[in-house]
């Protein structure tokens, strides 16, 4: 019991937030820190990059047809309740690498967000807006950026906000795969080895990037505010 308490004071002393603003402070200037960073960035952004490549095109025609709304809707509210997490051991046996296991879950998490929000923004779409500008003789490519890109692109930059959050909470976890890299992995690998004011610095380091991540999304969905 007495070995318990030490070891639990030990902890509660390392993981102080002045202990882990200094840690933070000394893992501003590793190397290895900036590296971990860009693994998961690029884990991440490859994952959105994917997930709007899916999602736009069946946002798009879920949103352009009632029938297939009527037929998907049950199926994709369905998908959307599952954590992304469950599909980990599904991930793990289908690819043969840990990083492609990782941007799945990705993508799993962050498709959704994507789809719905390009939906929400499609059914703001005034018919009268195409029929004018095919009035004007207007080409698909004129259609697109005058009339319904600027319709949907708070919804669409918004959809993108929300699936980089739950993108960065995923990572987290997911990275406690086999990779060797990362901040999921950095945060892991620092309570192996039991460098608890470390450990507390990354966790600040990741709410902090996220935040700021955050912040530039949400000026650019202030942006296109429009009524």
């Amino acid at each position: 019991m007495i070995g318990t308490a030490v070891n639990d004071n030990y902890v509660y002393t390392q993981i102080t937030p002045a202990n882990a603003i200094k840690s933070l402070w000394d893992l501003i200037f590793e190397a290895k820190f900036y590296e971990h960073i860009f693994a998961s960035f690029y884990r991440i952004f490859y994952a959105l990059f994917l997930a709007l490549v899916i999602g736009i095109p069946i946002g798009l025609i879920y949103a352009s047809n009632e029938k297939i709304k009527m037929i998907f809707h049950l199926p994709f509210q369905i998908l959307r309740m599952i954590s992304p997490l469950s599909w980990m051991p599904i991930a793990v046996l289908v690819y043969d690498s840990w990083d492609g296991a990782i941007i799945f879950l990705i993508v799993m998490a962050a498709v959704w967000p994507i789809i719905f929000n390009l939906t929400q923004g499609m059914a703001k779409i005034d018919i009268g807006w195409i029929y004018v500008a095919k009035s004007f003789q207007a080409n698909l490519f004129n259609q697109l950026r005058y009339a319904i890109i600027p319709a949907i692109a708070q919804d669409l930059t918004t959809g993108l906000r929300l699936a980089l959050g739950v993108s960065w909470v995923i990572i987290v976890p997911a990275e406690y795969l086999g990779v060797t890299s990362g901040l999921g992995y950095a945060i892991n690998d620092a309570r192996d080895t039991l460098d608890y004011s470390k450990l507390a610095a990354l966790i600040l380091a990741i709410g902090l990037i996220g935040f700021t991540i955050d912040s530039f999304l949400q000026s650019l969905s202030n942006k296109y505010k429009w009524n």
